[in-house]
């Protein structure tokens, strides 16, 4: 528990109310952007006493989306709201993604006055119902007086054990009222993890025996690395000689250019995946360490890839995940706590036979990367146009720097991010929304990233059916002061479905594919600069004057329907040769 400064309400109690008792205690626990647009206003009206800036979306399922990413980037537990009724069933697809992430959230819900409830007050809606499946915590806060009690309860379920959003709902006459005594509460509960736990030493140190004797041991890290911050502790586990491949959420757990990572391991390792010759290393281990890993179905390629025989060691908060699919040994803690102490037991056994396969091993994963190239190089003409996707990436990979920031949208744009740009040094600077895989969630991800971190360059990829989700969000990034650059993927369809649909079927639907939208135009119609870019050698040079710009940039690239990322279940179907 850390302790802050007294809050300002200590100096203006005669004149205080229930929304400055909120703002008070959201101040407390370190929150200085508050995703909201007009209501709650009491709150809203407060907030800048208190040094709070608010950060008024368009809509609130991009509000959740933008407050998701604010976290992730930022390592502080995040704060959206919004009205009863309809505004609140908004929140419910981008708490739904933090949910299934494991991102902690602070949904703060306005709910109608006390006295009209039961009554059918205007949008009067049963909101514990609503939110029941989509957060991890709901409570009504009924009594000024518990204001306090009630904000550290939802900050402390956000942000402990698995992390999650907490939903507090907060009748419209508690903001107004005035409470009857002043909080002197100190604690400050807005990082995350809250609490750092240590798996059972004794099975840390049976971990570290199936591992030294271990003769091909291989190390998955999902999103719970990141999570943790435990990227420092994983690299110094994989410095003593073990192999790292990462879901697509835990990109950038290590880096990928290290001589032992494997990059991106998954549902897209056909020829073209960038750990497309990399599969027998992991069907090949006999001793699999899985660290923050859902082990769902896109990460295991439909539960294909990873290996039938081996012994399987599970690091994870979550006791429920752990051995959810694969019996493993149970390491239930914190990752970067438990890898720590998991390096150390390791470092005490003779790893001489582990050091000794190292050159072979780092050769057979080199020799994987240039076959990878050498299967770009075959597969792929980066100069076609419409262009590639592939080119797109290779251009953006070139100008990548240690504090650029890449989200993605959901679908096609999350494995071209994933797959095609390289994490260089350890650390998440690779946003994609893979709890429930939403389309529309780009823009708004990309807002609240540049939130957390206004200094870094921000760039956001994603397809033009993702794009149409959120273009309201536009003027948001302007209003805000936000500039980030968004990549349009622009191939007139709904490109996951309509390849899904030809692989499966052989024929697709009629509404995969859409009229011609000039998303440049609506860039610039919003007040943002607006780029079509039709040839490939026009992107790179785009590309660099629109983060040179320092304003929000939507680069509208005209791209190949045809082409598609290198998903297994995709190989080998006639149909997609159209």
């Amino acid at each position: 528990m850390t302790a802050v400064a007294p809050s300002p309400l200590a100096d203006r109690s005669a004149n205080a109310t229930g929304a400055h008792v909120l703002a008070a205690a959201l101040h407390r626990h370190g929150v200085r952007e508050i995703f909201g647009q007009s209501i709650p206003s009491a709150l809203f009206l407060a907030a800048p006493q208190f040094g709070m800036r608010q950060i008024g979306y368009r809509t609130e399922n991009a509000g959740a989306a933008m407050a998701d990413a604010f976290a992730r980037v930022s390592g502080r537990v995040s704060v959206v709201t919004a009205q009863n009724g309809p505004a609140a069933t908004l929140l419910v697809p981008g708490l739904a993604e933090a949910l299934k992430a494991s991102i902690p959230v602070v949904a703060i819900v306005q709910d109608v006055h006390r006295s009209f409830t039961d009554r059918n007050a205007f949008q009067e809606l049963d909101h514990m119902d609503l939110f029941r499946g989509a957060a991890k915590w709901i409570r009504r806060v009924a009594d000024v007086d518990r204001i306090d009690d009630y904000v550290d309860m939802a900050f402390t379920a956000a942000a402990s054990g698995r992390c999650g959003p907490a939903v507090l709902l907060v009748p419209l006459d508690v903001l107004d009222e005035a409470p009857k005594t002043v909080s002197d509460r100190r604690a400050a509960l807005g990082h995350y993890p809250l609490d750092r736990s240590v798996a059972d030493p004794a099975r840390i140190a049976e971990a570290a025996d199936l591992l030294a004797s271990a003769k091909a041991p291989m190390v998955i890290a999902g999103g719970g690395v990141n999570s943790a911050n435990a990227q420092a502790e994983l690299v110094a586990l994989q410095d003593l000689g073990l192999p790292v491949a990462t879901t697509v959420m835990g990109k950038g757990a290590v880096a990928e250019t290290h001589p032992l990572s494997l990059g991106v391991a998954g549902y897209f390792m056909a020829p073209g995946g960038r750990a497309s010759h990399m599969r027998e290393l992991i069907t090949g281990a006999d001793v699999v360490l899985l660290v923050g890993n859902r082990t769902n179905q896109n990460g295991t390629d439909s539960w294909s890839l990873y290996p039938e025989g081996a012994r399987y060691i599970h690091l994870d908060i979550d006791p429920a995940e752990i051995g959810r699919t694969y019996e493993a040994l149970r390491l239930q803690g914190d990752a970067k706590r438990t890898l720590a102490a998991l390096t150390t037991a390791l470092s005490a056994h003779d790893l001489s036979a582990m050091a000794a396969r190292r050159p072979a091993l780092e050769a057979r994963i080199a020799e994987g990367r240039r076959a990878h190239q050498d299967d770009m190089a075959r597969l792929v003409d980066m100069n076609a146009t419409p262009i590639r996707p592939e080119r797109l990436m290779a251009d953006l990979d070139a100008i990548l720097t240690n504090d650029m920031i890449v989200v993605a949208d959901a679908s096609y744009a999350s494995i071209w991010v994933a797959n095609y740009l390289t994490a260089r040094t350890a650390g998440q600077r690779f946003l994609t929304p893979r709890g429930l895989a939403g389309l529309g969630w780009g823009l708004p991800f990309a807002l609240g990233a540049k939130t957390a971190r206004p200094d870094a360059p921000v760039v956001c990829v994603t397809g033009d059916g993702g794009f149409a989700h959120v273009w309201g969000e536009l003027e948001t990034a302007r209003r805000m002061n936000l500039p980030v650059v968004i990549v349009v993927l622009n191939n007139q369809i709904l490109g996951y479905q309509k390849h899904a649909e030809l692989s499966l079927f052989g024929a697709h639907t009629d509404v995969v594919h859409f009229q011609p939208v000039d998303h440049a135009a609506l860039a610039r119609a919003c007040g943002c600069q607006g780029v079509t870019v039709a040839q490939p050698e026009d992107f790179a040079p785009a590309l660099s004057a629109a983060l040179a710009s320092g304003e929000v940039t939507v680069l509208d690239v005209v791209t190949d329907e045809r082409a598609h990322p290198p998903i297994t279940s995709f190989q080998g179907k006639e149909a997609l040769q159209y």
